[in-house]
């Protein structure tokens, strides 16, 4: 999707500090971040929101918590805790239409979220 911004960060027309990178997943340091650590965890293939999930795609799903468990470790935030939230749609927060798993850590969360 050439109007998709991280579409395009996927393909390096736009830069992004990379936290990991295989061939299915990218997950890089989010550019507002909302604590310490705020780790941005998106599959390569344009999946627009949770709706739109398709049977084979709960393969990418799951390595997507694989990789953010496997970055918490990495960013010392395992023990202390740490946030994982999918935003759907626009009354829940989205704004990259892009499917994406925010990793959150580092500070103490609290409850409801808001």
């Amino acid at each position: 999707m050439p109007e998709c911004l991280f579409c395009k960060i996927i393909s390096g027309d736009i830069p992004a500090k990379k936290a990991y990178d295989d061939d299915q997943i990218l997950a890089f340091h989010d550019i507002n971040p909302q604590a310490p650590v705020h780790i941005l965890i998106i599959p390569k293939k344009h999946i627009p929101t949770v709706g739109n999930l398709e049977d084979p795609d709960y393969v990418v799903v799951g390595k997507m918590i694989k990789v953010a468990k496997t970055l918490a470790a990495e960013n010392n935030i395992t023990a202390s805790g740490f946030r994982l939230v999918f935003n759907n749609n626009k009354d829940a927060g989205q704004v990259v239409f892009h499917l994406h798993l925010h990793l959150l850590g580092g500070r103490k969360f609290t409850w409801p979220p808001g």
